[in-house]
């Protein structure tokens, strides 16, 4: 490997990065108005105030169905491949449930998981 590839690698993804940025920046129309500056709700005109403050717990909730909902896209590689690798599969698999049971288990103590 060269001694300047990397450098040249990361200076020149900035250089396409920024380059894609600025042309977007001063080639896109820019039309304010009152009526674009609304908010908008699914067509409906909001009533009431629109910036309202949610309870964290909206957010937490969210987070930890994220989590679990990002982790079980893992068991489907790992059933394709379950027959070609055999016992190892199946004891990290087992390994993987063991860590998920325990944030499960760490989000049900700590009452993450009750809906108020």
């Amino acid at each position: 490997m060269e001694p300047y590839a990397l450098l040249t690698f990361f200076l020149t993804a900035a250089v396409l990065v920024g380059g894609a940025i600025a042309f977007a920046y001063y080639a896109a129309p820019s039309l304010p108005g009152l009526v674009k500056s609304e908010p908008y709700e699914c067509g409906i005109p909001t009533e009431g105030p629109t910036w309202i403050q949610f309870h964290v717990g909206y957010y937490l909730y969210a987070i930890i169905y994220l989590i679990f909902d990002v982790e079980t896209v893992f068991i489907y590689p790992w059933a394709v491949v379950m027959r070609e690798i055999g016992l190892t599969a199946f004891i990290e698999i087992l390994i993987f449930f063991t860590i998920l049971g325990l944030g499960l288990l760490y989000a049900w103590k700590k009452n993450a998981l009750t809906w108020e």
